[in-house]
């Protein structure tokens, strides 16, 4: 069993930065993946970043490429999104997931685990 908790959400004016956590509690192998996702009002859930714990690799949505960076400390078992350039289309509620299997099925999030209880982002223009 693996618990999350995320923090580090809140309000933002376009142009700003925001750095989300994500404390991971419970048995976590190297060989996990972790995402964060996303899902705004009246949207589908859609993958936002995520990183292979054992090397290091990370995937990232063409949207937030150049913008967002997804990071983890695997001792400390916590995974951080550094948010830059943020854009009013960024607002939504923000999670973190594990995928047990590893990031092959990243961004499908029909395929992640554990979900934390999510983090709310709010960019205005």
């Amino acid at each position: 069993e693996v618990q999350l908790v995320e923090s580090g959400g809140g309000s933002v004016q376009a142009g700003g930065s925001l750095s989300l956590s994500c404390a991971a509690s419970g048995v976590m192998y190297r060989t996990y993946c972790m995402g964060w996702f996303r899902q705004a009002p009246g949207k589908e859930r859609e993958g936002v970043a995520a990183i292979y714990r054992a090397n290091g690799r990370t995937y990232y949505v063409d949207s937030v490429k150049g913008r967002f960076t997804v990071s983890r400390d695997n001792a400390n078992n916590t995974l951080y999104l550094q948010m830059n350039s943020l854009k009013p289309e960024d607002t939504a509620m923000y999670y973190c997931a594990t995928d047990s299997m590893g990031c092959p099925s990243w961004p499908d999030w029909g395929r992640f685990d554990y979900w934390g209880q999510g983090t709310q982002v709010t960019v205005s223009s």
